[in-house]
């Protein structure tokens, strides 16, 4: 895994220990989703929220970008631990927070501080958005992230192929572009 952009520019990141645990998106996938947020002026100085963070793929490119913070969301041990050294190799640390806490919780939204993110990353587990129960809270979350988002905020969405989206009644506005077995949609408030 590596930074495709900015000033960390080709730097090599530690990814997962296990594909069980996260998916990396692929460089390319990568390179034309940040393609299309720098066409839209959105990551110079923006408040990020990377939520499934995993080893903070996307929220560390944002930082190379010009991002002025990231609240990386990640439970799992390895992974945030993996994340942690990244930030520090970057010497970023000190533009981000890293909170380890389950990112479908309630609590979720009480602990990010007063920061109105500008730009939100949420990548849950392809089964968790395949299995109905489980696909449901992320919804719902999703909508809450509108109580902590700018008016103007981009939510960036990744979910398998065949996941259907509900009509977001906080994010009516959705734009949606698959690549072989994913779909990444940008949804606006």
């Amino acid at each position: 895994m590596r930074i495709i952009a900015g000033q960390h520019r080709g730097r090599s990141i530690l990814g997962p220990a296990d594909a069980k645990t996260t998916r990396p998106i692929t460089d390319r996938v990568k390179q034309s989703l940040f393609d299309r947020l720098a066409a839209a002026d959105r990551l110079e100085d923006a408040v990020v929220a990377d939520v499934f963070a995993g080893t903070g793929s996307m929220g560390l490119e944002c930082l190379s970008r010009g991002a002025a913070h990231v609240t990386f969301v990640e439970r799992d041990r390895d992974a945030s631990s993996r994340l942690e050294k990244n930030l520090h190799a970057i010497g970023q640390h000190e533009q981000a927070k890293i909170l380890r806490m389950d990112a479908l919780g309630r609590g979720l939204i009480q602990a990010v501080d007063e920061r109105r993110f500008t730009l939100l990353f949420v990548d849950p587990p392809y089964p968790m958005v395949q299995h109905p129960t489980q696909q449901q809270r992320v919804w719902e979350q999703i909508e809450r992230f509108a109580d902590v988002a700018d008016a103007q905020a981009v939510l960036v969405l990744r979910t398998p192929r065949d996941v259907e989206l509900p009509a977001f009644e906080r994010w009516p506005n959705v734009d949606s572009e698959t690549y072989n077995m994913m779909t990444v949609h940008l949804l606006r408030r």
